[in-house]
């Protein structure tokens, strides 16, 4: 098994609302950290009244709550960039759907009682490794405070209605709604609430956005971008004459998705595609189109997602130097006949 371990989901997992975990994709920057779950514990210290140490039965003795997140990549569409910036060359398939269960962050933020100091909370994973010549780092990322109070994010230690996988964080990871994945710290064993904004490698020298344009140099990467992915059919797949059902979803970290269309010659037209309930405010919402091919030959298949505020695909890459946020729409080349 690599390690780090980044695995890509296969596109075909997008077509269901909820992801296999064993199809779910893999992010690590260091080796997975092997936890003892009976001595585990998780800290939360710095800007509080009531510094805690929380075994995993005092947090499951807290009201618990269960949410479908859809937990995408940040560099995912990275290789589609000309010219490719280095970092992990994911294709599409860094994103994929998971019911999550835990407890809210903001009801263990508030056990602690942030001080009136606490501007940022700062979650710390066990996970560690060279981030250059004789530096070693855990990987940690901060939130705004605001942010980490918002009732939605949650401390997770169950993945589709199992136990978390040592590969997805266990004992206990950072879910957190519409932001990339890397605010989503696994093998979390450490909250700290700061006065001073936090300026980690993973935090000021990675996750921003530099050389994009329209956007200035240092930007954090927060939510996730609009985006919708084709699940079936596959790029390259040989079609029987006859009608076809392309379907996928999309998703948005900034406002629901509003709206999917999809263009089955290279973007001459575009079509509204039908779209069902996502399984929570949260997760892609699956959409659907019948297209009956007008004869045998080799069709490009484009979608692109419109959300509530706005938001749309862009046709083109959106390049920056760190490789970070590229929603450009999929293309899909098929031969029916």
């Amino acid at each position: 098994m690599p390690d780090p371990l980044n695995q890509e989901a296969p596109l075909g997992s997008l077509g269901s609302p909820l992801t296999p975990t064993a199809s779910f994709y893999r992010r690590s920057h260091f080796p997975v950290p092997r936890l003892d779950a009976a001595a585990w514990r998780l800290r939360v210290a710095g800007e509080v009244e009531r510094p805690l140490e929380l075994r995993r039965s005092d947090l499951e003795a807290m009201p618990r709550r269960t949410l479908a997140v859809t937990l995408e990549c940040a560099g995912n569409g990275r290789n589609l960039m000309a010219p490719v910036p280095d970092g992990t060359p994911w294709g599409l398939g860094a994103v994929s759907t998971a019911e999550f269960t835990g407890v809210r962050l903001r009801d263990v933020l508030e056990a602690a009682g942030p001080a009136p100091a606490a501007a940022e909370a700062l979650f710390e994973g066990a996970d560690r490794g060279c981030v250059g010549a004789g530096r070693e780092v855990a990987f940690a990322r901060s939130l705004p405070l605001a942010a980490a109070l918002d009732g939605d994010a949650l401390l997770a230690w169950e993945m589709n209605g199992e136990p978390l996988a040592p590969e997805h964080g266990s004992p206990l990871r950072l879910v957190v709604p519409r932001w990339y994945g890397m605010a989503s710290v696994k093998w979390l064993v450490e909250v700290r609430l700061l006065a001073e904004p936090f300026r980690g490698h993973f935090q000021a020298e990675h996750y921003v956005y530099v050389g994009e344009a329209g956007t200035p140099d240092g930007t954090p990467v927060t939510r996730a971008r609009v985006r919708s992915l084709l699940a079936a059919p596959t790029d390259g797949a040989a079609l029987p004459p006859g009608p076809v059902e392309l379907r996928g979803a999309a998703w948005s970290g900034d406002a629901p998705v509003a709206r999917v269309e999809v263009s089955t010659d290279g973007g001459a037209t575009w079509t509204d595609a039908g779209l069902e309930p996502a399984p929570s405010p949260y997760a892609a919402a699956p959409w659907r189109l019948a297209w009956l091919p007008p004869g045998p030959g080799e069709y490009l298949l484009m979608a692109r997602a419109t959300d509530a505020a706005g938001n749309t695909q862009p046709l083109a890459p959106v390049s920056n130097e760190l490789g970070y946020g590229n929603n450009c729409v999929q293309r899909v080349r098929v031969v029916v006949g």
